[in-house]
């Protein structure tokens, strides 16, 4: 255990793990104490550092009077990370946990890795139930705030087959401040993130239980929604899931804590197509084209009329055709051919021989 004072309040701090590893932060829910994550530690330290603590109000930490912030009990676990010279930390929260995890996400984001949100809300409503649960806590006190949380925070199959694991986390309420809780318990009846959340660019994993009276899943839901890339289960259990389905849970947030990271990969840019001009030149072509048969069709319509051989024809028609004239070839050169003999040439011959 290592004390921690911030301004002046001392803060129990749980440290463990190899220090070159990741490291990772868990936060408890409302009333308990930072054991109530021993269950998770085995498997935990094999991948990370742990550093956990106990909340404002809460086991051996400071608890002064409230009412208590959430904005408030986010300081205190950012002023805890300052101390240890801590750079970056995974977180794991639940419940109060969550949603003090929700609070850094939104104004300290670059402190915080990835974040597992088990059995969270942006909001808890209304103020009469916060206020009835003050209320009762006074007139019962922590005992009758252990014996209200069994009912609420377990299904009835758990608590009848699993009373070792119930009476543990219920011995740690009855041994809370009443102050503190009653401080931190103002916290949550003032809390509403809803629009905030929607800031959120960490990787988030939402964990829902599906029997949880307190944050029923339609809570852990909508937070998941509102973080875009947020991934959401939802675990056969009720309010402490990490103790009513312990397999599950941790497997389940181990898995998304320590998977590698994916490089989005950028998409080719695509080509640019051309502009589109070639249908105008097409156009343009096809308008030529047509201007020059349109002229082309005018200059022949125009020369139709000149045309004088119908005209000839017509006339001549009926009329004997006249024989065609017979062509002598005349050669060329020393060589001739003599033409066929006239039946005057041949008189003539007749005479000079005789």
């Amino acid at each position: 255990m290592t004390e921690i004072s911030i301004a002046g309040e001392i803060f129990n701090v749980l440290i463990e793990g190899d220090e070159n590893k990741a490291v990772l932060m868990l936060s408890n829910p409302l009333g308990t104490n930072l054991h109530f994550w021993d269950p998770q530690l085995p498997v935990l330290l094999k991948h990370f550092r742990v550093v956990r603590y106990d909340s404002r109000g809460h086991g051996a930490s400071v608890a002064n009077q409230g009412p208590y912030s959430v904005e408030g009990l986010g300081r205190d676990a950012l002023a805890i990370i300052n101390a240890l010279s801590i750079e970056k930390v995974h977180w794991l929260g639940l419940s109060m946990g969550s949603i003090v995890g929700l609070w850094l996400l939104i104004h300290a984001r670059e402190r915080i890795g990835r974040a597992v949100l088990a059995n969270t809300a942006a909001q808890i409503p209304g103020p009469d139930l916060w206020n009835s649960r003050i209320q009762s806590a006074r007139q019962t006190g922590m005992d009758g705030v252990a014996a209200a949380a069994a009912e609420r925070w377990f299904t009835k199959a758990f608590r009848d087959t699993n009373p070792e694991k119930v009476e543990r986390v219920l011995e740690m309420v009855r041994t809370t401040p009443l102050n503190g809780y009653l401080a931190a318990c103002a916290a949550g009846r003032d809390m509403d993130q809803r629009e905030a959340i929607r800031s959120i660019g960490n990787k988030v994993l939402v964990i829902a239980g599906r029997h949880d009276l307190s944050t029923p899943p339609g809570m852990g839901a909508l937070v998941a929604n509102s973080i875009e890339g947020a991934k959401f289960i939802t675990l056969e259990a009720s309010h402490i899931s990490n103790i009513e389905d312990e397999a599950n849970f941790t497997k389940a947030a181990v898995a998304f804590l320590t998977a590698p990271e994916t490089v989005a990969v950028m998409p080719r840019p695509r080509r640019k197509a051309p502009a589109k001009k070639a249908p105008a030149k097409k156009a343009a072509a096809k308008k030529t084209w047509r201007t020059k048969t349109s002229s082309r069709k005018l200059v022949s319509a125009k020369k139709a009329p000149v045309k004088k051989t119908s005209g000839q024809k017509l006339k001549t028609k009926g009329l004997p055709k006249k024989p065609a004239a017979k062509k002598t070839m005349i050669g060329t050169g020393s060589k001739k051919r003599p033409g066929k003999k006239t039946g005057a040439s041949k008189k003539a011959s007749g005479r000079r021989k005789s």
